[in-house]
């Protein structure tokens, strides 16, 4: 019997071979050796093993690409090293600018020939895959650049990602980065058969990769043709590179697509000829490109170049000229944001643009109006700035026929009928109470950036101030449950639910705070600068327009924004509404010297009863600790959940601490 099993186990991992190989053949290198039907015996005799010897089935099997069951919610995955955006260049002359910057920093002479990796620009959704030991564990997006969407089981179902990586000696650990992309001819297979079935269909390749990858359901995503391209790596342990050529190389040997059509360039020059090549070949491209990705290819370079907050220096996007179309402008309607500015949007006859139907295009202001000179009934030219906003690019003058018509700004808000003020170059409805502010408000202070009120999003935001329930940011606070229950959609637990969330978000940092209040001119990073430098709301509050103009990066309008926020009347009286509540952020000096918890690092398993394990992980670096997603002896506290899975069973065979969801609470000091 123990000879059957090893001669089980030894066609078993024959057949895992032999479909890793040729599902590389086929999804990566595009070059079957073997029918769909030879294809199909094999697969079909590993499953059929597997079932029967369930014992020998292992995580990096092919037959594991066939979906997870669905998932409640994505939990989160936190970079090991930042995922940042790139700078972008729109012409030769940028690029050129680019490179003369390089060798500013570098100390070279303006004549010298820097040698840069090209690459196309896949227009996807940038994500990370993990392996540890050649095993893909693993895989997030991008995210914000620090933290991103766990989507591992949705990976694994991509067929050009490996589930192992090709080699005999894989490292300890190997992070690549890539996008994320769906095929231009899949694509419109994926929307016919959409349309078919009745249902939404996708605007651009872009958006049907990031829906069908991130479906609660991996089985959604395993019947939608995504596919996942190289252009990096993250953390990488055994492995010591000195180029970025290199990396892609080695990439490849690892099994996976890389770009391509790549090139080593020696010198701007040869990189423009490259920007204006794939420029011409982007519509022959088989997956939508938005531009080239121009890399210095020397890593050493990479540590003496740095990066700045955002994006690194030693790497630029050139970004394609826009694709433009014509059509008629109808009409002008106006919006009112959260802040009260008004904004011209320009209603158009329907018109497909760089693949997706454009119908409306902001107009940003009365003065850009004037500037374009465009008139209600005109034949425009629209683009897509960067290929994603649509915009006007200017009248086509010899079209017109006299019946056009000028565009009147208002006088009066369109939504309270509230008399408008200029500012600037922008016109504004300053009642405090216009329904459309409040509501743009509300869903800012609700997100998960700023309070993170689970619940409270575009739909329900709007209900309350309609209803009259909510008549300023500070109301939220005293709903009751049996407000709640009154509005449609809502039952016991679902009340009950939003009240908790609206609870928890009293007590969020100071930084988020600040941001989440609409402070004019203070966005995530200033508000966080603000927290760090003042440490406590009362500071900010007293801090003179002097005070703040002193800070590093603030110029007068930031600091003058701050300053006349806190001395308005009315946010006075809204914030004092809300202190009144019990909201308290959670100053930087509390996070710095009283957290008990600070640089521990948890790990959760198990599906916890009070919140969900985004809200627990927000909860944990409030007070600044650390979530991970795996076991290992680093870990401090490993809370476990109802019905835990693997996670738990490796913490105790490593003798770690393992709390439960009470003494969770009780650490964190939410509960006695």
């Amino acid at each position: 019997m123990k000879e059957d099993l090893e001669k089980i186990k030894k066609e078993i991992e024959e057949l895992r071979e032999k479909i890793r190989y040729h599902n590389y053949r086929y999804y990566v290198l595009d070059s079957p050796e073997i029918s769909d039907e030879e294809y199909d015996a094999l697969f079909r005799r590993l499953v059929e093993l597997e079932e029967k010897y369930p014992q020998f089935k292992t995580p990096d099997s092919p037959t594991q690409r066939i979906g997870a069951p669905p998932r409640k919610e994505f939990g989160e995955v936190r970079h090991e090293l930042p995922m940042y955006s790139l700078q972008d260049a729109r012409n030769d002359d940028e690029l050129r600018e680019f490179d003369a910057r390089v060798k500013r920093i570098l100390g070279l002479p303006r004549d010298e020939k820097i040698e840069y990796l090209v690459e196309p620009k896949f227009d996807g959704l940038s994500c990370e895959i993990t392996y540890i030991n050649g095993i893909l564990t693993t895989a997030s997006t991008r995210g914000d650049g620090y933290v991103g969407e766990d989507v591992t089981d949705n990976v694994k179902t991509i067929r050009s990602v490996p589930l192992r990586l090709f080699t005999d000696n894989p490292p300890p650990k190997f992070q690549v980065r890539g996008e994320v992309l769906m095929k231009k001819k899949d694509f419109v297979k994926l929307n016919e058969m959409l349309k078919a079935r009745g249902e939404k269909t996708f605007a651009n390749p872009r958006n049907a990769a990031s829906g069908s990858l991130r479906q609660l359901d991996p089985k959604i995503t395993a019947q939608r043709k995504l596919d996942f391209v190289a252009w990096g790596v993250g953390v990488v342990e055994g492995i010591e590179f000195k180029k970025q050529s290199e990396i892609l190389d080695t990439v490849e040997k690892f099994g996976f697509k890389a770009s391509r059509p790549r090139k080593i360039a020696n010198g701007i020059e040869e990189v423009l000829e490259y920007y204006h090549e794939m420029e011409e070949k982007r519509e022959q491209m088989e997956y939508e490109l938005d531009g080239i990705v121009v890399k210095v290819n020397n890593l050493e370079l990479w540590k003496k170049l740095g990066e700045t907050s955002r994006a690194p220096r030693y790497m630029i996007a050139g970004k394609f000229s826009p694709k433009r179309a014509e059509t008629v402008l109808k009409d002008v309607v106006f919006s009112v944001g959260r802040t009260g500015i008004v904004t011209p949007v320009a209603i158009l006859e329907p018109v497909f643009v760089g693949g997706v139907i454009v119908q409306r295009a902001t107009l940003h202001n009365f003065d850009e109006i004037k500037r374009l000179g465009i008139k209600i009934g005109d034949r425009v030219i629209v683009q897509r700035a960067g290929d994603v906003i649509p915009e006007i690019v200017g009248p086509v003058v010899e079209k017109r026929t006299g019946a056009e018509r000028d565009i009147v700004p208002p006088e009066r808000c369109p939504v309270c009928g509230s008399k408008l003020v200029k500012e600037n170059v922008y016109l504004k409805c300053v009642n405090m109470s216009c329904p459309a502010k409040l509501k743009g408000a509300l869903r800012h202070f609700a997100q998960r950036k700023a309070m993170d009120i689970e619940g409270l999003g575009e739909k329900l935001a709007n209900m309350l101030v309609d209803r009259g329930l909510v008549k300023d940011l500070a109301d939220i606070y005293y709903l009751k449950k049996e407000d709640l229950l009154k509005l449609p959609g809502f039952a016991e637990k679902s009340a009950t639910k939003l009240i908790e969330a609206i609870e928890r978000s009293k007590r969020r940092p100071l930084a988020r705070f600040l941001y989440a209040i609409g402070i004019p001119n203070v966005g995530e990073y200033t508000a966080k600068v603000l927290a760090k430098k003042f440490k406590t709301l009362e500071n900010i509050m007293k801090a003179s327009y002097e005070d703040l103009l002193k800070i590093e990066g603030f110029g007068p309008e930031t600091a003058r924004s701050i300053y006349e926020f806190f001395r308005d009347e009315n946010n006075l009286r809204v914030l004092e509404k809300m202190f009144k509540a019990g909201v308290s952020p959670i100053e930087e000096m509390e996070e710095e010297k009283e957290s008990p918890i600070k640089d521990k690092v948890f790990v959760f398993t198990g599906t916890l009863s009070s919140m969900t394990r985004a809200q627990a992980k927000a909860l944990v670096e409030e007070r600044g600790g650390i979530v991970k997603n795996s076991v290992s002896r680093k870990v401090d506290y490993v809370v476990v959940g109802e019905n835990p899975g693997s996670k738990y069973e490796r913490a105790k065979a490593l003798g770690l601490k393992i709390i439960n969801e009470e003494e969770f609470l009780r650490l964190l000091g939410i509960k006695e």
